[in-house]
């Protein structure tokens, strides 16, 4: 199989518009070479990932918004088939609301999928592939049914153990992939991703600044040998901090 040329892309958390246009300001500064944003949709949260995605595309980047699938009501439309600016999106399960106030439906991500590959198909549809939750059989088998119904690729949740990643990228091989990066620093964050993720973390896993920074730096020379993707999750840490280290990997 033949892939096209390695893409990273930063996650952003469009909590408002002056947030997020001042988030976006400085990866453009921090690392130019990078042109595409990937952006969750966060029910608590106001602007959801399709604005985010429109002002991210006003300041030149590509974006891929993701599209929760217990939120599209049978007979509703599709989120995003209609925005001439969106190209790819990023169909995931979806948590529970957090109340009654925001309605769902029993879709799966494939089942939403296929609807995008019927009713927009110039969209370019990408799935979620998460080794954690649950065995990897069930996982597995989801993604296969996730491919049947027209999956472009997947995001793979935040990996965290390299000899995870080429375990995870045998079963993914012949898969465009952009492989999830993140910080983990501090105890409470570590414990964050075993209690919500069920992250099993490697019995050395440091987590520090400087140790995360060079897991991603190994990681994304392995990505870029490989000739697959990227996206990096600046979770509770500053842009800074974390992108400027990678910038020479990053801009390339």
């Amino acid at each position: 199989m033949t892939r096209p040329s390695s893409r990273v892309a930063i996650e952003l958390i469009p909590r408002d518009a002056q947030s997020l246009n001042a988030d976006l300001d400085q990866v453009k500064n921090l690392v130019p070479g990078v042109t595409t944003i990937n952006l969750p949709d966060l029910l608590r949260l106001p602007l959801r990932s399709w604005d985010g995605a429109a002002l991210a595309h006003r300041q030149g980047f590509a974006a891929i918004p993701h599209i929760r699938a217990t939120d599209i009501a049978p007979t509703a439309p599709l989120p995003c088939a209609e925005q001439e600016d969106i190209r790819e999106i990023l169909v995931i399960a979806g948590d529970p609301p957090p109340d009654d106030s925001h309605p769902s439906w029993p879709n799966s991500s494939a089942q939403i999928i296929a609807r995008y590959q019927r009713e927009a198909p110039h969209l370019k549809v990408y799935a979620a592939f998460d080794p954690y939750r649950r065995a990897p059989w069930q996982e597995l088998d989801d993604i296969k049914q996730k491919r049947d119904a027209g999956a472009a690729g997947f995001f793979t949740q935040p990996l965290f153990d390299e000899r995870f990643f080429e375990l995870s990228a045998s079963w993914l091989e012949n898969d465009v992939v952009f492989w999830g990066l993140s910080p983990v620093i501090g105890p409470k964050a570590r414990g964050y991703w075993e209690r919500v993720n069920h992250v099993v973390f490697p019995r050395d896993f440091e987590p520090s600044l400087d140790a995360n920074i060079a897991f991603a730096r190994a990681i994304l020379t392995e990505i870029r040998a490989r000739g697959d993707n990227a996206y990096l999750m600046p979770l509770r840490v500053a842009l800074d901090a974390y992108l400027a280290p990678l910038a020479d990997l990053l801009n390339t």
